[in-house]
């Protein structure tokens, strides 16, 4: 039975403020998760769902990508939100042809990214062609034909960007890298040019492989560890457990962030009889930093780690592992040595006492994980923040141990995968040489555009054709007003989806829009079920299975729509046996075996029963793969974010009530916000100090180096507990504010946490707007 989406959208006026929650989890996660899920999918097909997520023989969460328990899994092995990405995908509202034909275009514009993606599944092929008021339906055989002479007309094959969402499965991936690379480009911008891409060039050039080196049986072997700029009960909600299961053991867990994030505060695990009555302090220790410090805190806890061995020599630096696997220690050394104290303070904003207490613990813990997200990336220099993160672990010896290492948290499910798999601008020759080797091709080796760049091109008019493969880009870049206007100028945008969002409103001449399969789907190819693969956090690699009947005949695979592009775009002749892939995704992994490093034998080790872990040598038998050879100590200048007088530096981060871009609904009840989203949390003395009312409406203007303002309007100030001169509020709301050339040094990534705004009084008399 289909259903119709809600038709009301978000009303600000109805925005409530409570006291935040001092405990995560719990009854409640339990009853707001069944709650949301009976809404979208009743009771019958929740029941059958969620009894599948994240199991042996079920289907991966289409949410983070904390991985599972390598022994025994719980019958629920999924979090609140997880349950809420489930019931979003397998939601029985529908959007049909119908839908789109009593709705104009203008007025989809005009409604929040929250109601477009409520109403429900896509269910059928959509154009909109050049001046049409409304998107009508195509046929597939012709929406391939309209890509197909798209393409053909350019210039150059670099005159067409290929975007990837996290959630694309690892056959996908690899076939869709296939064909752009056959196709003449490198343009593979992808969601991790926005998160994690920081992480990934500071560990290529510190250990020699841009992923973590621990794997979830780590935990249980740590007796510290750190989580920095990361909230997991929200972003993670599974890693709670583990970290819960680790402090069980005698581990000690700091938490390092600008505010109190629940879930590290208090946790309520609800698959216990416990967590229905009390709850565990995740935390041992909170340091609320300053946003921007994290590199002086670093550095501090570096200088007090070389004075606390020359209080004790041999006692805190391992000298055997810095002088058998390390190079530029000495330099180093002497740069960590000179760090002034005073900067340190101003810069992180922490007590002398915080710093040493934390210097401590990591001097006398044997086995120590650090674990970080966008806190540390989207920073402006993140990439060297993290490599100061990794240098204290290299100076204690804490890499290719267990129990210690670094653990970068993805946040989409195949995000890792996707990278594994080619979905990079920059892969190696090695790789794209294995590629050509196989199938006959002749791979581009020119470097294509990542995200930042690809919105660059499109506005230079270097760009003209954009394909989206998942995610809503528009929603998830930075500087709103440019990316929105960059897509208009492009000739055609095509978009495969699960359901509507924003960037189906904001169009070229001629968009698509192509509906496919979820993780949920059952996926039959020839009449036979397939299964995909995904890599988790920790390089895991297994199968996932969907077993619900897809709302409409008109849904495609997307292994499906790359294979029958392809045959439409290179023809009958290709050496790509593109019409076998799309019959047989095991064919797919016997490819993948043959190219992927890795990745040898793969359709037989991705069935055993936890599937099969990537090699790190780094981790597996201290081996890296650097310029020098070996595990390489960064220098790096101290740089931190000051805040102008009369401003503030903003972070955007997400609500507890949504995924990404994807709004589940409107509460962030750990915060307190409930009924909207437009609001902005202050130090209640900057509040009184800027001259502002807890409650009041204001205007957030930022300011950039080159005198270019942008202004978002009509949000509620909070006093929060959050360091002064600093700020938070959500994305995608305050994307428009995060300027295209705001980005992180040497990974390209928007800057979304460090902004600089002022507050203005807002005089819109009415609703916000």
């Amino acid at each position: 039975m289909h259903r119709k989406g809600p038709t009301r959208d978000i009303d600000e006026s109805a925005l409530s403020v409570t006291e935040p929650k001092e405990q995560a989890a719990g009854v409640t996660a339990v009853a707001v998760a069944l709650k949301r899920a009976v809404e979208e999918m009743g009771v019958v097909r929740t029941a059958r769902t969620l009894a599948r997520v994240n199991q042996v023989h079920g289907f991966d969460c289409p949410g983070c990508a904390w991985p599972e328990a390598t022994g025994h899994r719980r019958p629920a092995e999924f979090c609140e939100n997880g349950a809420k990405a489930v019931a979003e995908e397998a939601t029985l509202r529908t959007v049909t042809p119908e839908f789109f034909a009593a709705h104009s275009l203008e007025e989809l514009a005009d409604k929040s990214g929250y109601w477009l993606g409520q109403q429900g599944r896509l269910t059928h092929p959509m154009v909109l062609r050049p001046g049409a008021t409304h998107y009508s339906p195509i046929e597939w055989a012709d929406a391939y034909q309209l890509i197909t002479e798209q393409l053909r007309a350019l210039a150059t094959p670099d005159e067409a960007l290929f975007y990837t969402s996290g959630r694309t499965a690892n056959e996908t991936a690899f076939l869709y890298q296939l064909l752009v690379r056959s196709y003449g480009t490198n343009n593979l911008p992808d969601c991790s040019n926005m998160c994690h891409e920081s992480s990934g060039a500071a560990l290529t050039s510190s250990i020699g492989i841009g992923k973590g080196s621990v794997s979830i049986d780590d935990f249980d072997a740590a007796d510290l560890i750190i989580v920095a700029g990361q909230n997991p009960g929200t972003n993670h909600p599974r890693m709670l457990s583990a970290l819960a299961g680790a402090k069980a053991k005698g581990a000690k867990i700091i938490a390092v962030n600008p505010l109190p994030e629940t879930g590290l505060l208090g946790f309520r695990d609800p698959q216990t009889v416990k967590g229905f009555t009390s709850g565990v302090s995740i935390a041992d220790d909170f340091l609320q930093i300053r946003l921007g410090g994290d590199m002086a805190l670093f550095q501090g806890l570096g200088r007090l780690l070389f004075e606390a061995e020359d209080a004790a020599p041999g006692t805190v630096v391992d000298r055997e592992f810095v002088d058998a696997h390390c190079a530029g220690f000495t330099e180093y050394e002497k740069n960590v040595r000179a760090v002034d104290f005073d900067t340190v303070r101003t810069a992180t904003g922490l007590t002398d006492d915080e710093l040493r207490r934390t210097a401590r613990l990591l001097a006398e813990s044997n086995n120590i994980i650090i674990c970080w997200a966008m806190g540390l990336t989207q920073q402006k220099h993140g990439v060297a923040t993290i490599e100061e993160a990794t240098n204290l672990l290299l100076l204690r010896g804490m890499i290719g141990k267990p129990g210690a290492g670094v653990c970068p948290v993805r946040g989409h499910s195949n995000v890792q995968g996707d990278r594994t798999m080619g979905i990079w601008e920059k892969m190696p020759d090695s790789f794209l040489d294995a590629l050509d080797h196989e199938f006959g091709i002749t791979s581009p080796r020119k470097h294509g555009f990542d995200t930042v760049d690809a919105i660059r091109a499109m506005r230079e008019g270097t760009a003209k054709v954009f394909f989206g493969m998942g995610g809503n880009f528009v929603s998830a870049t930075p500087d709103t007003e440019v990316t929105e206007a960059a897509l208009g100028g492009c000739a055609l945008t095509v978009h495969v989806s699960t359901k509507l969002n924003r960037s189906h409103v904001v169009h070229g001449q001629t968009a698509l829009i192509l509906p496919t399969l979820g993780r949920t789907d059952e996926d039959l190819q020839a009449g036979v079920k397939q299964q995909v693969s995904v890599e988790d956090s920790m390089s895991m690699v297994h199968l996932s299975t969907g077993r619900l009947k897809p709302v409409s005949d008109q849904l495609r695979s997307e292994v499906a729509i790359v294979c029958e592009l392809a045959q439409a775009l290179f023809g009958a002749e290709h050496p790509v046996p593109w019409a076998q892939y799309q019959r047989d995704y095991d064919k797919i992994r016997n490819a993948i075996a043959r190219v992927v490093p890795g990745c040898a034998d793969y359709n037989t080790r991705v069935r055993q029963r936890n599937g099969f872990v990537l090699p790190h040598p780094p981790r597996d038998s201290r081996e890296f793969r650097t310029t020098t050879g070996k595990a390489n100590f960064a220098v790096n200048d101290l740089t931190w974010t000051p805040v102008p007088d009369g401003r503030l530096i903003l972070q955007t981060l997400r609500s507890h009530d949504q995924y990404n871009t994807t709004i589940y609904g409107l509460d962030d009840r750990y915060r307190g916000v409930h009924g909207g989203r437009k609001v902005i949390l202050v130090n209640a003395e900057d509040i009184a100090e800027l001259g502002f009312t807890d409650g009041e409406l204001v205007d957030l203007i930022s300011e950039w180096t080159d005198g270019t303002e942008r202004k978002v309007t009509g949000f509620r100030i909070i006093g929060y507990s959050t360091p002064r001169g600093n700020a938070a509020a959500y994305y995608p709301e305050t994307n428009p504010l995060v300027p295209l050339d705001h980005v992180a040094a040497r990974s390209n990534t928007p800057v979304s946490k460090a902004v600089t705004i002022r507050l203005e009084r807002h005089t819109h008399v009415g609703q916000p707007s």
